[in-house]
């Protein structure tokens, strides 16, 4: 495993953590910043994988999922 797809990886899973008090709070950013940023962070795991960056790719996918879950829920919040 290269040492970059540990660095990347620890990273987002810190954001994953970071995320899940919104996830759960009633506070939601706008429909536009989640969905838009789960949509990139999907490319961004496409990206990975072709890289062979396997954990980096699986902890993106959470990422992406859990921003694209605040893009539904602001969505229903309207």
């Amino acid at each position: 495993m290269p040492w970059q797809d540990l660095v990347l990886s620890i990273g987002t899973w810190i954001f994953v953590i970071a995320l899940i008090p919104t996830v759960r709070g009633k506070q939601k950013p706008e429909f536009s910043t989640s969905f838009m940023t789960g949509t990139v962070l999907f490319i961004f795991a496409l990206t990975y994988l072709s890289l062979q960056l396997w954990m980096s790719a699986v902890s993106t996918f959470v990422t992406t999922a859990l921003w694209l879950t605040l893009a539904y829920q602001r969505h229903k919040q309207k």
